[in-house]
């Protein structure tokens, strides 16, 4: 996984609330396991006019410039609820998204996303308010996120300071998933297992 520190990116406005992983990536489309090849699949409902995504929808905001480039969303509340499929985060992060901002977010969602390498900023709805007037009036403009001083700055030059779970920020930071974060400790991990077996053979 991609270590997180800072990332300044175009901002797609995505102005809707409860947001569900199903318009994120649909069911249809969740027949690998592995985490790339979603990206194309992404919002599909809402990206394209007929099944098989070959015909654009003109009035979904990914499909138009500058917004196809955007690395940043900007969104509204309960963003990534419903079902826990990781697919979502796999769908967003294979899109190029590695930053997202709303006021909230489902909680598996919420880790999911730290699990693949994409931070979520959550901020007070007014802030958002204020960034989504900043973002629709100048589009092209970018957001930063720095995750080491916790601070998003909008296009204006405002900087916004947000929260973070110590053990979350750590693992984006050095670029963890939990099991990456458990490998950190194989040697103590086979002493460990060592040790139980002289100790108590019966259990190996």
């Amino acid at each position: 996984m991609q270590p997180f520190t800072k990332h300044t990116g175009i901002t797609a406005p995505l102005d809707r609330v409860n947001v569900d992983t199903d318009a994120i990536v649909p069911k249809q489309f969740l027949r690998k396991i592995e985490r790339t090849g979603f990206g194309k699949h992404l919002f599909h409902e809402w990206r394209y006019l007929d099944y098989e995504g070959t015909k654009e929808n003109p009035d979904f905001v990914l499909n138009k410039e500058p917004f196809r480039k955007a690395t940043v969303l900007l969104t509204r509340d309960n963003f990534g609820c419903g079902s826990s499929r990781e697919h979502a985060p796999w769908a967003l992060s294979d899109y190029g998204f590695r930053v997202i901002v709303a006021p909230s977010f489902a909680d598996i969602f919420y880790n999911n996303c730290v699990k693949n390498g994409v931070l979520l900023v959550k901020l007070d709805s007014r802030d958002i308010d204020h960034l989504f007037k900043e973002i629709n009036a100048k589009p092209g403009a970018r957001l930063s996120a720095d995750l080491e001083k916790q601070i998003l700055s909008g296009p204006n030059g405002h900087a916004y300071k947000f929260n973070i779970n110590p053990f979350s920020k750590t693992c984006l930071l050095k670029g963890l998933d939990q099991i990456g974060w458990t490998q950190q400790f194989n040697d103590k991990i086979q002493s460990y297992e060592e040790k139980l077996k002289k100790e108590k053979p019966w259990l190996a």
